[in-house]
C-alpha cells in the first residue's frame, strides 16, 4: 500500500510547487484535483501541454498518479449532461497523464451542494438515475467500474458501536473491486472530522484483501497533514 493525498490539500502558486510540497511530506502518490493546475474542478478540456507538465513534475518528484478527480452530481437532472461532457474530456486526457482511473461519486438531489444529503436520495427514481448515469459514465471512460472505499462514509448515525462489523461487511462485499482508498476520519457519531475511525482495523481490512494501491488522505488542511501521516504510519500493517 502507498500513502497519498489529494493534491488540493497544498495551495501553491504553481503546479510544480504543489507537487514538490507533496513530495516534501514523504507522500508517494496523489489523487489529482484540477484546481492544482489552475483549471475548474471539472474542466471542459485538458490541454496536451498541461498533461505533459503534470506528468513531468510527478516523475521528477517520484510521485505516482493514483487517479484524477472527475466528481460531479451524476443524479441531478440539471448537472448530469454537462458533467458527462466534461468527463469525456478527462477520459481523453488519461493516457497522456499516465493513469486509467477517474474518481466519481453517487451524487445528490440537493440543488446547491454536492455533499449534502437530500430525502429524495433514497427514492427509487434516484437509484435508477444513478444506475443509468454510471452506465453512461462507464461507456465514456472505461470498460470497468471499480470502487473507491472511504471508511468514514460507511456509517449512519448510531452505527459506530458496530464499526468493525460494518467495515468487515463492506470489505467482504467490495474487496475484489477496490482500487483506491480514501483516508479521512470521524469526529463523532455520524459526522466527518478527525478522531474515532479505527484506522488499525481499516488498514487491516485493506491488507486482508491484498490491496496494493493508494490510501489518499483528504478533508484536512496542510497544517493537519503531518499529524495525519504520523497517525497512519502508527497504524500501518507490518
Amino acid at each position: 500500500m502507498k500513502l497519498g493525498i489529494f493534491s488540493k490539500t497544498f495551495i501553491r502558486p504553481t503546479l510544480e510547487e504543489t507537487i514538490a510540497a507533496v513530495a516534501a511530506h514523504g507522500l508517494e502518490s496523489i489523487q489529482f484535483n484540477w484546481e492544482t493546475a489552475g483549471l475548474d474542478d471539472m474542466p471542459t478540456e485538458v490541454p496536451a501541454a498541461l498533461c505533459g507538465r503534470i506528468r513531468h513534475s510527478l516523475q521528477k518528484h517520484e510521485i505516482e498518479l493514483a487517479a484524477i478527480s472527475g466528481t460531479f452530481n451524476i443524479i441531478h437532472p440539471t448537472y448530469r449532461q454537462e458533467g458527462m461532457r466534461r468527463l469525456s474530456a478527462l477520459a481523453k486526457a488519461c493516457s497522456s497523464l499516465g493513469t486509467q482511473f477517474i474518481t466519481l461519486c453517487t451524487g445528490t438531489r440537493d440543488d446547491d451542494y454536492l455533499w449534502r444529503y437530500h430525502a429524495d436520495n433514497s427514492s427509487p427514481a434516484a437509484w435508477s438515475d444513478m444506475l443509468n448515469a454510471m452506465r453512461e459514465a462507464v461507456e465514456i471512460a472505461s470498460d470497468h467500474l471499480k470502487v473507491v472505499i472511504d471508511g468514514a462514509n460507511l456509517f449512519h448515525q448510531g452505527e459506530l458501536p458496530r464499526m468493525h462489523e460494518i467495515l468487515d461487511e463492506a470489505f467482504q462485499l467490495l474487496g475484489d473491486d477496490i482500487l483506491l482508498a480514501h483516508g479521512k476520519d470521524l469526529e463523532r457519531d455520524g459526522d466527518a472530522g478527525t478522531g474515532v475511525l479505527d484506522y488499525a482495523h481499516y488498514l487491516h481490512c485493506l491488507e486482508q484483501i491484498g490491496f496494493k494501491g493508494t490510501i489518499a488522505l483528504h478533508s484536512l488542511s496542510e497544517e493537519q497533514t503531518p499529524t495525519a501521516i504520523t497517525h497512519m504510519q502508527k497504524n500501518w500493517p507490518h
